[in-house]
């Protein structure tokens, strides 16, 4: 990573993909990733981790299926936070559009248990280094 402060507008400003977190800087053994998103992604669950997210811009909707439960939505604006709980299985999605920092502990792939074919719009990594 780097010794030197990162602005996460510039930050943001240096890619346009979506569902293809950057990696802005590392906190002990954990990313703090910015994605911008549109659309959906898919359903998946990080068995091993929580999954922290915090808008900075536009709106996210997080569907959620816990065991025991009937499914449920939460939706954040910008500033909002939410974690999404080890094992729980979510869908993110943004109508509109959003950028987000995640906190995800180093290597946590982005699409988390899923095995199935990925759709084209997104991107399976494990975040991709900001140069």
């Amino acid at each position: 990573m780097t010794d030197r402060p990162r602005n996460i507008d510039t930050a943001l400003a240096a890619f346009d993909e979506l569902w293809s977190p950057r990696i802005l800087t590392r906190v002990n053994d954990w990313d703090v990733r910015l994605a911008k998103v549109r659309g959906e992604h898919l359903w998946h669950a990080h068995h091993d981790t929580d999954e922290f997210f915090l808008v900075l811009d536009g709106a996210l909707d997080i569907d959620l299926r816990e065991p025991g439960a009937a499914p449920r939505r939460v939706t954040l604006r910008r500033n909002d936070t939410y974690v999404v709980p080890r094992g729980v299985d979510h869908r993110p999605s943004s109508a509109e559009g959003a950028t987000l920092l995640l906190f995800e502990p180093a290597g946590t792939l982005t699409t988390g248990d899923y095995a199935g074919e990925v759709p084209a719009h997104i991107t399976a990594t494990i975040g991709t280094a900001l140069s």
